[in-house]
């Protein structure tokens, strides 16, 4: 994997910002164009070598050990923490003790909450050829974490076959101007706060903007869970992932949300058994904040994947299949950190959108065959991406209704990319990941 890394450097991306954006009430002939990729999915599966769809539970099966041993050798280590530092620290005492015991217990929340960000092949059936094996992990490990699996599973599939739909994708879904409450030519945002109206011009109040940032690493996923934040604003009030009967589900599903629920019940079960033995700060240090971390990985991981100012997203019109798996950016999770502890979900997204039963430590070669492939619409940058989560924050705030392919642009209206329309569509591949739904 090391020599793909090295290999992989490309390019930057090269994107309007700033000064250097182009308003909508000035002439776009200095924005990029973007022409809509017309590739088949047919063209875009024959890329990728044959070899690269076997799935070995064996294989999968090791890596998911190693994690399982490292998150339970953190836990060991992190129960010496109090004992070993602290103001009568047998390692270290007094005020440094103490500095050390934080230290200590923040190292155990970064690294825990990074291993325990995982089990997402299970739901695509990439983990093994067993549908039973896949189902089974999954629905153990989701639980465990507090996610309803099959509920995610369907939802998330979902997502795969309606990739940058306006109208069918299930995260992240673009917000019009209309919706936003944005004038009509790049004068801002104009929201209402009761009987106040406030001008919200997000770039010179970058204090709110970093408000809305942690609230949305913090609590994004259990929201989007819970009341469908983030999902398609067409959906009735209060759809959730626990309800059997939300609009996401069909008959055929009700038992296995119905099963997801029970194994959150079991996981609250094990939580509540595990307060009664170390207490609440207990729970809180051991599981309560890696928890959080998870969430924040999460969010963070697939709003970027799916957010940024070049990545187009498209109308009923306009939407094929490979158009909308082509909807997405691969990046780099902080070094080694993404390639290894997280398997490449950064890094090798794109190959995971055309084809997600490609296991991860395949999806690397998958990813070098298709930028063969794709030239430049293969969209990748190597930016760091916290840097991209305040960026994409800042600068991805609405798109327009009355275009027919849509670019996020900011408060102001900015916009970085223009569209020229390609001759023809091809290909929608509308039931390419029905498989997965089931």
């Amino acid at each position: 994997m090391s020599s793909t890394l090295r290999n992989r450097a490309a390019a930057p991306i090269e994107v309007l910002s700033g000064k250097n954006a182009i308003a909508e009430d000035e002439p776009l002939l200095d924005v990029p164009a973007f022409t809509p990729p017309s590739f088949s999915v047919k063209d875009l599966l024959d890329a990728i070598p044959k070899h690269c769809w076997e799935r070995s539970a064996l294989k999968s099966s090791f890596y998911l050990v190693v994690e399982l041993l490292v998150i339970a050798g953190l836990f060991v280590a992190a129960s010496s923490i109090d004992g070993a530092f602290g103001p009568h620290g047998s390692l270290l005492a007094g005020t440094p003790g103490s500095v050390a015991k934080w230290a200590a217990w923040a190292g155990y929340w970064w690294w825990q909450g990074l291993f325990m960000t995982g089990a997402h092949e299970c739901g695509h059936q990439a983990f093994s050829s067993s549908k039973s094996l896949n189902n089974g992990l999954g629905l153990v490990l989701h639980s465990l974490l507090l996610v309803p699996y099959h509920s995610w599973r369907i939802s998330h599939a979902r997502h795969h076959a309606g990739t940058g739909h306006t109208d069918r994708d299930e995260v992240f879904v673009p917000r019009t101007r209309a919706e936003r409450g944005a004038k009509a030519k790049g004068q801002g945002i104009k929201k209402t706060i009761g009987l106040q109206e406030v001008e919200e011009v997000l770039e010179d109040v970058p204090i709110y903007r970093l408000a809305s940032v942690i609230v949305q690493q913090l609590l994004g996923w259990p929201l989007h869970l819970t009341i469908n934040a983030s999902g398609q604003h067409r959906y009735p009030a209060w759809t959730n992932h626990f309800n059997p009967n939300a609009i996401f589900f069909d008959k055929r599903h009700r038992n296995q949300v119905i099963v997801s629920d029970i194994g959150l019940l079991v996981t609250c079960a094990i939580l509540h058994y595990v307060r009664l033995q170390v207490g609440w700060a207990g729970l809180i240090k051991y599981y309560g904040i890696p928890y959080i971390c998870v969430n924040h990985w999460l969010v963070m991981i697939t709003y970027l994947q799916h957010t940024d100012p070049i990545i187009p997203h498209y109308r009923p019109s306009q939407w094929t299949f490979p158009r909308g798996a082509l909807s997405t950016m691969d990046r780099n999770l902080l070094g080694p950190i993404g390639p290894y502890i997280l398997h490449g979900i950064c890094e090798t997204h794109v190959s995971h959108h055309i084809a997600s039963k490609i296991p991860h430590y395949n999806a690397w070669e998958a990813t070098e065959a298709l930028k063969q492939l794709l030239g430049p619409h293969y969209l990748h940058t190597d930016e760091n991406m916290f840097v991209s989560l305040w960026e994409s924050a800042r600068r991805c705030r609405f798109v327009d209704e009355d275009e027919e392919i849509v670019f996020y642009k900011d408060a102001y209206g900015n916009v970085a990319r223009r569209v020229e329309l390609a001759e023809k569509l091809v290909d929608s591949g509308v039931d390419f990941q029905e498989e997965e739904i089931e």
